[in-house]
């Protein structure tokens, strides 16, 4: 087979150093790229072009979840590989949805990182075994793993909004996001009032709530 170039996301550099050791260590694998958040990977994959993404679901200023969906929409073909430390049936029915093809955790990188690299090289799914189960269950009680219409709260918000609220959740002050973002401030204040309006939120509280509850950020 050709060499396999991998982009790997992950804002601990423990994990991403430890990734980069376990795959470097297969023969004609190599790590063509780095990135601690989301914003970045997206730039990444966008510049390298890579085989396979290794990706962290919970990352500052743009999450695993919102990466994933702007890296697939841009790169469709390039198979995305979920790193998280849960197995919940919400957090992996959003990231199938979004465009993953495969869901890792954490607790089996060292075990099964390579078999999962190479089944998504091969152009099929990988899952942990507990994470295979909880797709299992999905179909068996009739509820699909990936809706054609999600209607969890997250989704209602569009990726500039969903950006917005974790930069604000994780303390980031209105005029911080424009220049992140590279709009005005005005925008900002804008998103942030549609954001209020739209999920009924009455305070700032309420917003930092929001974006704990649906894992947009992480205490």
């Amino acid at each position: 087979m050709s060499p396999l170039r991998i982009l790997v996301v992950d804002d601990h550099s423990i994990v991403r150093r430890g990734v980069r050791a376990l795959l470097e260590s297969e023969n004609g694998w190599s790590i063509c790229g780095e990135a601690s958040t989301g914003a970045e990977a997206i730039l990444q994959a966008k510049r390298l072009k890579p085989d396979i993404i290794v990706m962290d679901i919970s990352m500052p200023e743009l999450d695993g979840l919102e990466a994933t969906r702007q890296i697939h929409a841009a790169l469709p073909e390039t198979p995305i590989l979920i790193l998280s430390m849960h197995d919940s049936h919400q957090h992996v029915r959003e990231m199938l949805d979004a465009g993953a093809r495969g869901y890792l955790l954490k607790s089996d990188i060292d075990r099964i990182l390579p078999v999962a690299i190479q089944a998504l090289r091969q152009g099929k799914n990988y899952f942990s075994p507990n994470v295979s189960q909880i797709v299992l269950d999905g179909f068996l009680k009739g509820s699909a793993i990936r809706p054609r219409q999600s209607q969890q709260p997250s989704q209602r918000l569009t990726p500039r909004q969903r950006e917005i609220v974790q930069l604000l959740a994780e303390g980031r002050t209105n005029k911080e996001i424009a220049a992140i973002l590279g709009v005005s401030t005005k925008t900002v204040e804008a998103h942030r009032a549609h954001v209020m309006q739209k999920l009924e939120l009455q305070s700032f509280s309420d917003l930092i709530r929001y974006a704990v509850r649906e894992h947009i950020v992480k205490l």
